[in-house]
C-alpha cells in the first residue's frame, strides 16, 4: 500500500486553486463544464480561433501535464493561438474544478469526452497535444478517436521507464501500475506526429523524445526547443515556429505513390 501511495504521488500532482480566470489573455473564451464517459463532471476552457483565420475550425486539444491546472499554462495557449487555430484545454478528474480523482483510465476517458465536446462543436479537425504526461494521455486518445495530429512536448516513453531513471534503487519496472506508455502506441498510429523536446529537461531525459520518435511513423518532425521540463516557453518564437511547421505538415496535400 505504501508503494502504490507513493507511485500514485510522484504521477499525480492537481492543483484546485487556480492562478488564472482565462480572460488575461484578452480574447473571447468559454468556461466549458461537461461530462466524462463515467460521469465525472469537468471543466475547461474554450479558446475560439479568430474569425477571419483560414485555421478557424483546426482545433487543438490540450492534454496538460502531471502538476497544476488549466491556470497555469496561459503562455501555451496563448503561443497556439498565434498559428490561427482554436484551442481548447480542459482539466482532468481532480484537478482545478473537475470532479473526481485522477487515475490513468480516468485520464483516458475525460480525454475522450473534452475531444467528443469539440467534435459536437462541429470540429472535425482535431489535434491532440500532450505536454509532458499528457502526451502519454494525448496518444491514447489516438486509438478510437479521428484525430489530425499529435504533439509530443516533453513527453517520457512510459512511466515505468522514467521512474526507473529518476529511483534506479526501486524496482519501479516491476511494481509500477501506472503506465503511460507511449512508445509502445506510436508505431500503431497512422498520423502526423510532432516531438519537442529540450537537451536541458531534468525530468524526461532526450533520449525519451529521440525514441519516441524512432517509433512513430511518418510523416514525422522532431523540434528540439530549449529549457527545462516546465519551461517549454523559454524561446516563445522558436516554439511556434515549429508548431507552425507541423501544421503546414498537416495541410500539406497528400500524394497518392
Amino acid at each position: 500500500m505504501l508503494l502504490r501511495w507513493f507511485e500514485y504521488r510522484q504521477v499525480y500532482h492537481p492543483t484546485r486553486g487556480f492562478d488564472a480566470t482565462g480572460a488575461e489573455l484578452g480574447r473571447p473564451f468559454e468556461n466549458v463544464f461537461f461530462k466524462s464517459g463515467d460521469g465525472v463532471e469537468l471543466n475547461a476552457w474554450f479558446f475560439p480561433a479568430k474569425t477571419n483565420s483560414p485555421r478557424a475550425q483546426l482545433g487543438v486539444l490540450v492534454c496538460h501535464g502531471n502538476g497544476g491546472n488549466i491556470s497555469h499554462r496561459l503562455d501555451l495557449y496563448s503561443a497556439l493561438l498565434e498559428t490561427g487555430v482554436a484551442v481548447f484545454a480542459f482539466d482532468y478528474r481532480g484537478y482545478g474544478r473537475s470532479a473526481g480523482r485522477p487515475s490513468e483510465a480516468g485520464t483516458y476517458l475525460d480525454a475522450h469526452a473534452a475531444c467528443q465536446w469539440l467534435r459536437q462543436k462541429g470540429f472535425d479537425r482535431i489535434i491532440a497535444f500532450g505536454e509532458s504526461l499528457g502526451g502519454g494521455i494525448a496518444s491514447e486518445l489516438c486509438f478510437g478517436e479521428k484525430i489530425s495530429g499529435l504533439v509530443l512536448q516533453s513527453t517520457f516513453t512510459s512511466i515505468p521507464d522514467v521512474g526507473a531513471e529518476l529511483f534506479p534503487w526501486l524496482p519501479v519496472r516491476t511494481l509500477s501500475t501506472i503506465r503511460y506508455d507511449t512508445r509502445s502506441r506510436l508505431p500503431q498510429l497512422k498520423l502526423p506526429v510532432l516531438v519537442m523536446h529540450s537537451r536541458a529537461d531534468e525530468l524526461a531525459a532526450f533520449h525519451h523524445a529521440e525514441r519516441n520518435f524512432v517509433a512513430a511513423n511518418e510523416p514525422k518532425l522532431f523540434w528540439e526547443i530549449t529549457g527545462g521540463h516546465n519551461d517549454a516557453m523559454e524561446d516563445r518564437d522558436h516554439f511556434i515556429a515549429g508548431f507552425e511547421k507541423f501544421l503546414q505538415l498537416i495541410e500539406a496535400p497528400k500524394t497518392t505513390p
